[in-house]
């Protein structure tokens, strides 16, 4: 577990500060990381986080230097003179931001001082055997106290924002505010605790969101006094902000608790951004995939690897959550449909979820063996074979092709022809999995027989680790796997957000998301058809799980029936909504977030009225046929794509005119030069 505290200051006006929880490698650690590289534009060295110190990720992540002014320093030596540890110094990420580091440990002899504060202050108490709870309260109290140095350093001027993410960061909000800390306050809950609880019990979650006794399904879990500490901080902040317009629905039933705000998750878009190299990229590690292939299946590598196609999902393993058991429903009948079509497409489906194992798969390391042997056999006998061909060409003879190559040259070709025979199944997995017998991965494909059998058009990879360069197996990483990929598919049942399918847009490949992901609810509500744009939205809200099964299946047949030039071209347009995903059109939401803070907390000091940002609530979102349909934009429609719409979308008010009668101009150039062209045609 590891916490995170962003600090903002600016002296001419305001400090931010952002409090949050995360998970390395999941959706909160990325937001984090992701989203600094702008703020750190923004907001210069006036950018700080905090968070936990951990001696060694301290020795390789961050450069120690001292504070940038004197009241942090001054804060911070309080916090020292008085028995705690902190640490200062530039967390080396892009950008580069300051970080405050404090040492849980050293302060927990506190703890049952702090556990008697919780409860005299907010009556909230913890359990001894809960230690994520009691670490959040041990740096929620450190938060706090940093928090009340600190403002009576700066003598309310200049004003202080701290934004706090999830539950495990909310005792700091809880303590501040109990304590009347000038401060003004931001909750984000990227997923509501109980509804985590609920989807990964397999409970009918969205038909009920209604119907459920909130403190007696906390209760049954355990997990009360958590759910206290959630439920608290959101009705303490001055703003509740949330990732997505499904999170929102579910934290209103949850929490109580309208979002002012909805927040989307972002991504530094430059990082992926490889202009008209994507489709390169694509041929490129397709090829590293084909290589792999041709090992893992080989003695049954009786299809044609130009016309197979590659699918996966990725993500934790959440057998339901993440929609598994409904992507392998669809691969079976996606396999029926293609062999009752006699199609000749194969789908090689890729499971990449970390699970628990022991080690490599022998028959997978096996088949990458038998591939590098087949391919050193090849290279020896081409060199032999081209430089006979050689000398013959120079005696200016035409050479005999059956005595270029000799006895022994045929006797180690039929050698390794012998050495691929396999009289087994290529496997299912690449590794020995520890509950084989119980996996829910597992067990569905022995259910549904997909055993990657002759017959079979669509075959199963379950790689049941995150991907790496340096595997013996399929040694790429995740981002080199996902640009070699053809479709990811991605049919959660519970995703906050869902950043998988996000970063298959920016880096060009079509993925399936749902309406029950943030991610798809975002596109549905900012594009007009996602599925034109290479982003397929399963109904799973709506719809039963059958007709969402169908629905799915329906997607993967018709993705498979596309011709090469076809899913270039959609390649082509799903890269273009990277724009839409890009720190620096959705950061304004947090602007807003911030500022709503400020005129609530503040209100005779700051007035939303006088601050030149523009409401950016999900009622104010709008589709790109949305822009296209505004009068100002109307008079022109034949002359504007709609592709364009989403520079309008973001483009302030006072420069909307500007930039349209530019894209005009450059829209009328595009087609004089079509005409110009055509005529040479």
């Amino acid at each position: 577990m590891t916490i995170d505290v962003c600090l903002w200051v600016c002296y001419l006006s305001l400090i931010c500060g952002y409090v949050i929880y995360h998970i390395k490698f999941g959706g909160i650690y990325t937001v984090i990381q992701t989203k600094a590289k702008i703020t750190v534009d923004e907001w210069g060295e006036n950018y700080i986080m905090m968070g936990p110190y951990y001696e060694h990720n301290f020795k390789t992540q961050v450069e120690k230097c001292e504070p940038p002014n004197q009241a942090i320093k001054a804060a911070m030596d309080s916090l020292i003179n008085n028995g705690s540890q902190v640490h200062f110094g530039r967390w080396l990420i892009e950008g580069s931001p300051y970080v405050i580091l404090f040492d849980i440990g050293a302060a927990a002899w506190n703890l049952d001082r702090w556990k008697g504060d919780l409860w005299n202050e907010c009556s909230i108490g913890l359990p001894y055997h809960d230690r994520e709870a009691n670490d959040s309260l041990i740096f929620g109290s450190l938060v706090a106290w940093f928090f009340k140095e600190l403002t009576d350093q700066l003598q309310d001027k200049p004003n202080v924002i701290a934004h706090f993410h999830e539950w495990q960061a909310g005792t700091g909000l809880l303590l501040s505010r109990s304590r009347k800390i000038p401060l003004a306050t931001i909750f984000t809950t990227h997923a509501t605790l109980l509804g985590r609880y609920l989807c990964a019990g397999n409970a009918d979650f969205y038909n009920n969101l209604d119907k459920f006794n909130i403190d007696q399904e906390a209760g049954e879990r355990q997990i009360y006094h958590r759910y206290c500490l959630e439920r608290a901080a959101v009705h303490c902040a001055h703003v509740f902000t949330t990732v997505s317009q499904i999170t929102a629905v579910e934290a209103k039933h949850m929490l109580h608790r309208q979002a002012d705000v909805v927040t989307p998750n972002g991504l530094n878009v430059r990082k992926f951004s490889a202009m008209h190299e994507f489709q390169n990229l694509h041929s490129m590690n397709k090829a590293k995939i084909q290589e792999f292939v041709r090992g893992h299946f080989y003695g049954h590598l009786d299809f044609n690897l130009e016309k197979t196609l590659f699918f996966f999902i990725a993500g934790r393993y959440e057998f339901s959550n993440k929609g598994a058991d409904l992507f392998l429903e669809s691969l079976s009948r996606l396999n029926y449909l293609l062999r009752v079509h006699k199609s000749d497409v194969t789908v090689v489906v890729f499971f990449i979820m970390p699970a628990k194992t022991n080690n490599f798969n022998v028959e997978s390391l096996k088949g990458q063996a038998v591939r590098k042997q087949l391919w050193d056999t090849t290279q020896f006998v081409k060199e032999k074979f081209g430089k006979r061909l050689y000398e013959s060409l120079l005696r200016g003879e035409i050479p005999d092709m059956s005595k270029i190559l000799d006895r022994d040259d045929f006797t180690i070709m039929k050698r390794a022809i012998y050495a691929t025979q396999r009289h087994s199944l290529p496997p299912v997995t690449t590794h020995n999995m520890l509950d084989d017998s119980t996996d829910p991965i597992l067990s569905n494909i022995r259910r549904i027989g997909l055993f990657n059998g002759r017959n079979d058009r669509v075959k199963i990879v379950f790689h049941p680790e995150f991907l790496s360069s340096t595997s013996p197996l399929l040694p790429m990483d995740y981002e080199e796997f996902v640009r070699g990929c053809h479709l990811g598919v991605f049919p959660s049942y519970y995703e906050p957000w869902g950043y998988t399918p996000g970063e298959c847009t920016v880096m060009g490949i079509p993925s399936v998301t749902t309406n029950l992901s943030g991610f798809g609810c975002f596109m549905e509500e900012h594009v007009s058809d996602p599925s034109e744009y290479g982003i397929y939205i399963v109904d799973r809200r709506f719809r039963s799980a059958d007709e969402s099964c169908n629905q799915l299946t329906q997607f993967m047949f018709s993705f498979c029936q596309k011709s090469r030039r076809q899913r270039i071209i959609q390649r082509n347009r799903t890269e273009r909504l990277s724009d839409l995903l890009d720190w620096r059109y959705l950061g304004r939401f947090y602007m807003y977030a911030r500022h709503l803070a400020l005129s609530r907390s503040f209100p005779s000091k700051f007035k939303m009225d006088h601050l030149n940002i523009a409401p950016v609530s999900p009622a104010n979102t709008h589709t790109l046929s949305d822009v296209i349909s505004r009068p100002e934009v109307q008079s022109n429609k034949k002359n504007l794509p709609e592709a364009f719409a989403t520079l309008l979308l973001y483009t302030p008010e006072n420069m909307r005119n500007t930039i349209r009668n530019k894209l005009i101009e450059i829209t009328q150039i595009h087609l004089v030069l079509k005409v110009y062209m055509t005529s040479f045609i």
